[in-house]
């Protein structure tokens, strides 16, 4: 299976459980007051041509939700162990997260003043596998932990960053890899089996 099926299953929780209740679940609170979700909008919908480099940038937030002041809260779900600041990929997540705040000022999505990965992780410890609940008749149910880490808002670090991609994008030539990136490896090896 793969994550994302497990992200929109996730989505459609935690919607269902606002539409049932009129609240989001108490392990939202450090989100603040919430009044509601937007329904995100699909990247065919959610994209802009960014006016100083002509490159495309879209995007599907995984959820979106409605502050008491009326702003909106943009959120990436993540089926992971929670490693907080430690996670390698997290300078990944600020972008792709900050990218959808570009986007959404565009798109009507006004404003945002909010950000925030929640990562969903799997309780597997010695209780958990020896609750009687968890243990079915066609298979097992298996219950999440949920941890929300903020993001700052820094939507001005997109510019320089779609600049950057469309200078590499325009090179003759692959930029000579990075020493140790088992992926730059990969690419020299290609270039060598085509040249």
């Amino acid at each position: 299976m793969r994550f994302n099926i497990i992200d929109a299953y996730t989505k459609r929780i935690i919607h269902c459980y606002f539409d049932d209740n009129k609240c989001f679940p108490s392990w939202f609170s450090s989100l603040g007051p919430l009044t509601g979700y937007k329904e995100p909008p699909s990247y065919t919908k959610f994209k802009i041509i960014d006016k100083d480099t002509g490159v495309t940038l879209w995007g599907t937030p995984d959820g979106i939700f409605v502050k008491a002041d009326g702003s909106h809260i943009i959120v990436d779900y993540k089926t992971a162990k929670y490693t907080g600041t430690q996670d390698k990929l997290m300078p990944m997540y600020e972008v792709q997260l900050n990218a959808y705040v570009v986007i959404g000022d565009e798109c009507g999505l006004l404003p945002v003043s909010d950000l925030a990965l929640i990562y969903f992780e799997p309780v597997t410890d010695t209780n958990a596998v020896g609750f009687k609940g968890n243990h079915r008749d066609n298979g097992f149910a298996m219950g999440f932990s949920c941890n929300i880490h903020k993001v700052k808002l820094n939507k001005e670090m997109i510019s320089p960053l779609l600049a950057k991609a469309k200078e590499i994008y325009e090179l003759a030539e692959p930029p000579p890899g990075t020493d140790g990136c088992p992926d730059c490896a990969s690419v020299n090896n290609i270039l060598k089996l085509i040249q």
